[in-house]
């Protein structure tokens, strides 16, 4: 799909957020794994989380997608239990969903079934090992091992509690982990290196599961029943943090977004903003807008003078996935901005280091790529140019906030990938041009 972007005078308005992507995958895994009915509000209807759900409805869960009078998506699933999965009938396809490769491993190897996982393109060529490594020496059954997709799960039947020391802080290798744990003899735990998103964590307690933190190591016990809840999805911040960009670069922008999960372990982006002199305010916190668990908020972004920092160390695992826009945003700061830490880029939807400078050095930005970050000066004056994402969604949606402050005309070739994670983004950018 192609879309063209022109530049924006100004944005001003109040934007509706897609559901957290990360927990609306889980809610519907809890939510199939539980006893009873699970309904999940404000969910995320974009491909990934689809995938999820179709994955589990090859299982024999019932899940009815509806949208209710508000236009957000309503999920109802009827969850078997622990044990109340089906051998599928053929091949569970996770589509581009990382999420939904690795967390469902985790769920599979507990299975007493076989079944065989696999993915798009891209998916085929991040690395499976990461969650392999760990669930096989819970006993899980990988025949052939292997470091991509497709995995071919035995289906051990049940699993064995371990101690396990996480080599990056994945929240996704950790909850693999996590869900492998309920179908184990003993409890397992888990040492990170450094605090990830914790979602899995706080959901797998409200599901009636047991789990222990103490710093960063995590006490996992198995369960003998999970079960349903009634949960609304806060706004995922991910995706906010790409209106926030563009409140802060474009010159005399403000835009408010309401009920966004503001989880310590995800907020990073608010905090290197103001670091950066954004000007950001949260208000509405927690109370009535405590969604799913989960710290909640409404965010307004302004305009705002940048100057460049330093990001790295633990700060990286609280916005890994932001880093594409927060590049964007160093372009147009004063000085030099520096991301380190972050090689973890490298295995994401595409090397995001290298098509994150390579995406920004074809608009005119002055950024070069490091071993495990990039070095970006500022600010640099952008122009159009015609953009190729590589399926991955974010860099999509990074080119988009480009052209809004770029000279001349932005080209996205294949825009289609923003609908991964946010339906409908290319229509609300043109809705908040005055």
């Amino acid at each position: 799909m192609r879309i063209e972007i022109t530049p924006a005078r100004q944005l001003v308005g109040e934007v509706k957020i897609p559901g957290d992507k990360s927990i609306s995958h889980r809610g519907v895994m809890f939510g199939a794994l539980s006893r009873g009915e699970t309904r999940l509000s404000r969910f995320l209807p974009g491909d990934d989380c689809l995938n999820t759900i179709k994955a589990f409805q090859s299982m024999g869960i019932d899940i009815k997608v509806k949208t209710d009078d508000k236009n957000e998506t309503i999920v109802e699933i009827q969850g078997k239990g622990l044990r109340g999965l089906k051998k599928p009938d053929s091949v569970i396809q996770a589509g581009n969903s990382g999420t939904t490769a690795r967390l469902m491993a985790g769920i599979l190897a507990g299975q007493s079934f076989p079944s065989v996982l696999d993915g798009d393109a891209s998916l085929r060529k991040r690395p499976m090992d990461r969650v392999v490594d760990p669930l096989s020496k819970m006993g899980g059954v990988f025949d052939p091992p292997g470091n991509r997709l497709p995995l071919h799960i035995k289906g051990a039947g049940s699993l064995r509690g371990i101690e396990y020391t996480l080599p990056v802080a994945s929240a996704q290798v950790k909850s693999a982990i996590i869900f492998g744990a309920l179908y184990g003899d003993s409890p397992t735990i888990i040492h990170q290196p450094a605090l990830s998103r914790d979602h899995t964590e706080i959901m797998f307690k409200q599901f009636g599961g047991q789990i222990e933190q103490n710093d960063l190591s995590i006490k996992v016990y198995p369960a003998e029943e999970l079960y349903g809840q009634n949960i609304r999805i806060p706004g995922d911040i991910s995706s906010a943090a790409f209106f926030i960009t563009a409140s802060l670069l474009v010159p005399g922008s403000s835009i408010t977004m309401k009920e966004i999960g503001i989880n310590p372990t995800r907020s990073g982006i608010l905090e290197v903003y103001r670091q950066m002199g954004g000007k950001i305010s949260v208000e509405n916190l927690n109370g009535a807008h405590e969604q799913a668990g989960e710290p909640a908020g409404d965010i307004t972004a302004s305009f705002s003078d940048l100057k460049g920092v330093e990001v790295g160390g633990s700060m990286i695992p609280r916005l890994i996935d932001e880093i594409p826009i927060l590049a964007l945003a160093a372009t147009q700061a004063r000085g030099t901005t520096i991301i380190k830490d972050a090689a973890e880029l490298k295995v994401k939807e595409s090397n995001r280091i290298d098509l994150i400078v390579r995406t920004l050095k074809a608009l005119g930005a002055d950024i070069e790529p490091t071993e495990d970050g990039m070095v970006i000066n500022g600010p640099t004056p952008l122009t159009g140019t015609n953009i190729t994402c590589e399926m991955d969604h974010r860099i999509a949606m990074m080119g988009a906030i480009a052209g809004l402050t770029a000279r001349g005309r932005t080209v996205i070739a294949d825009g289609q990938w923003a609908d991964v994670s946010f339906p409908g983004f290319f229509r609300i950018i043109e809705s908040l041009k005055s």
